[in-house]
Formats: structure tokens, sequence, C-alpha cells
């Protein structure tokens, strides 16, 4: 995954992301897709499922299918210059996104079945609101939980363009099977984060800085509870990546929120407060075990 450093002059577009958690063998897992290839972000890298906020997303008809108030939605993300109904629009973006890539369906009442036949009108070419307005369901707003926002730096990103990005942190629901479209992803998993990160680390998959900054964040947690607990008792940090001059001649670095070197010295997330880049790939500055300190 090559590093672009010119200088992006195209504005941030508003994202939203889903990390869809259940409770495995070994603990928490997180689901992840694979991007074709040829995606034009992050082609070839896991992330999780999620895309940038379409115009119909801000539209009353899609909102009105929400089960909670524009208003509330607003709150949780603790953005006072966002207005109601862009904060409906990134949760309405997020639920669309996880059914869209995933097939997971945030409604009320979705079983298995629900899910199928839910799956099957998407397939036959009906848009995600034409879909759930026909079926009569109710989206979830109130299961998905702001967990972070990520604003892609000016310089020094690995990719050229720039995103606003609202990541939800979401349990999978009970009795439904996330997968992969075949489309914009190529292959999908569940993975523990620690398993994640030890995959990145011996190459075996890609990962994007906010994958990995919030694999190491998850890595804290034993459980799905006691991750949607933390989301539910604070705000959602910003994360704004700052590029630093090279240390080393050929070498990148990017920091954080709470590194010597950030405009923010306040820390928004455990794990390392910089990464590295070298070989091709992240990295912290003393290795591996720097993800889980």
């Amino acid at each position: 995954m090559e590093i672009n450093l010119e200088q992006s002059l195209e504005p941030l577009r508003a994202a939203a992301t889903v990390v869809m958690v259940r409770d495995g063998a070994s603990g928490l897992e997180v689901f992840l897709v694979k991007r074709h290839g040829l995606s034009e972000v992050l082609g070839g890298a896991h992330v999780f499922p999620g895309g940038k906020v379409d115009r119909d997303d801000s539209h009353a008809d899609a909102q009105a299918l929400l089960d909670t108030p524009a208003g509330e939605l607003h709150d949780t993300l603790n953005e006072a210059q966002l207005d109601m109904h862009e904060a409906a629009a990134l949760y309405f973006a997020a639920l669309r996104e996880a059914f869209e890539e995933t097939g997971v369906l945030f409604a009320h009442g979705a079983d298995a079945p629900t899910q199928q036949q839910a799956w099957a009108l998407l397939r036959e070419g009906r848009g995600f609101e034409e879909v759930i307005a026909l079926m009569r369901l109710k989206l979830q707003a109130s299961a998905i939980r702001p967990w972070s926002r990520w604003i892609t730096p000016a310089v020094g990103g690995v990719i050229r363009k720039r995103f606003d990005t609202r990541f939800f942190l979401a349990r999978m629901p009970e009795g439904q099977i996330a997968r992969h479209d075949n489309h914009e992803a190529i292959d999908s998993t569940w993975l523990t984060p620690h398993d994640a990160l030890r995959q990145y680390w011996d190459r075996a998959i890609e990962l994007a800085p906010p994958q990995i900054m919030s694999l190491a964040h998850l890595a804290r947690y034993g459980s799905v509870e006691a991750a949607m607990h933390d989301a539910r008792q604070r705000p959602p940090p910003l994360i704004h990546p700052e590029p630093l001059a090279a240390l080393v001649p050929g070498e990148r670095v990017i920091c954080y929120p709470g590194d010597s070197e950030h405009s923010i010295r306040e820390r928004a997330l455990p794990g390392p407060t910089r990464l590295h880049y070298r070989g091709k790939r992240f990295e912290p500055a003393s290795g591996f075990q720097e993800f889980l300190d």
C-alpha cells in the first residue's frame, strides 16, 4: 500500500463506518471485509464496512425510517457544528453501508429470513430505502453507538481522497450472518483485534492506520458489552492525524493526539501515539507489542 504525499485539494467527504463486533470463543471479535484490489479507496486492504454519505441519506423519507429522533442522534455525536439532519444522515449512511456491504440488517425484528428477503430485494436492484419501506421495517439507529471520528490528513495520508468519517460500534444482530458483497469487497472474516493485528504484522493482511489504531483500541476489551459500555459513557474522540517531518531518511511518520509532536496534547486513543511507514506499511516505533501496551 503506497503512500501518496501530494497535497490533496479535494474537500472532506462525510463518511460513516460500522465496526461490527461479537463475542467469540477467544473474546471480542470484529468483522473485516477485504476491499477489491481495484477499489479507489484502500484497494486490497481489510477494513470495517462503510462508505461516504449519499445525498439521499439526508432525505426526510429516509430519516423517517430511523427509530430515533434526529435531535437525539445529534446529541450522541457531540458535534455542535452539525445540524440534526446531517447527524441523522450519518446514522442512515452507516446502516445503509453495513447492509449493502455485508447484508447485516440493523432493523427491529430482523431475523435471518428477514435478512435474506431484504438482501434478495437489494440484489434485484432496489435501493436500500426502498427495501426498508417495502418491508415496513424500522431501522435501529439505537443499535449503533458513535465510537470515534477520523479526519484524513491533508498531507501524508494513504489515499488521495480525504474523508471525515464517523465510526460507529455495533453488536452483531443475533441470528444474522455477515458476508461480503463480492463487488466492493472480495473476502471477509471475523478476527479478534489481537489476531487481526498479528496477521497485519505477519503481512497476511493489509490495514490502513484508522483500522490499525481502532483494532489496538478494541484489543483492550474482553467482551462486546465492555466495549459498548465504554462507547455509551464517553463522547466519540476526534482523531486528526498529523504528519511529522522525516525522522529517518526515507521514513514517514504520522502522529496522533497525545503525542509530544501533535498539536493536541490530550491522548484520544490507547496504543501507540505515532506510526512509522517502513517497508511499505505502518508500524509503531518499537514493534508489535506497542499496539497492545
